[in-house]
């Protein structure tokens, strides 16, 4: 059985027919056509999968698309700006906090979520915040200085 799920992705409505058991995740990638959004788990506990919801973070591969019905979706395909990459994006790239990519996305959007919740996080903040976020590949130490630089970017710009 299909359903039609309608919601606006990095600030463009879109609508789909999608079967009622699609995952969010599945939807973005084969229905939008949205590949940016990696899924490894399967089971919510790995973050590959993180996405924001009306600016909260959420693991897209244990919601359904028809759950999502009308919300705000922001994707890491979302964040850069006018050809400008997202303070996030671009401190993940200049501090190494990424290798094989499959994290990455997932990894962007849990810090861009801190940073706009806490616009100056400490170090143990940035920890048990990006907790639920799994890598196999930095050991965790580039992500953080990552995360604590995009920080110190975003202050910047404000200032």
């Amino acid at each position: 059985m299909n359903t039609t799920v309608r919601l606006t992705v990095n600030g463009v409505e879109r609508e789909a027919e999608t079967p009622v058991q699609r995952t969010l995740v599945d939807f973005l990638r084969y229905d939008l056509g949205l590949t940016g959004t990696k899924e490894a788990c399967s089971v919510g506990v790995c973050g590959a999968c993180t996405i924001l919801i009306d600016g909260k973070m959420m693991a897209s591969c244990i919601m359904l698309a028809v759950a999502a019905q009308d919300a705000n979706i922001t994707t890491i395909e979302g964040l850069a700006q006018d050809d400008r990459l997202h303070p996030v994006q671009q401190a993940f790239i200049d501090y190494g906090g990424f290798q094989c990519g499959i994290c990455t996305p997932g990894q962007i959007m849990a810090a861009k979520a801190l940073l706009d919740e806490n616009t100056s996080p400490s170090q143990a903040e940035i920890k048990d915040w990006m907790m639920g976020n799994l890598c196999r590949c930095t050991g965790y130490y580039k992500i953080l200085e990552s995360v604590e630089k995009a920080a110190e970017a975003m202050q910047a710009e404000r200032s």
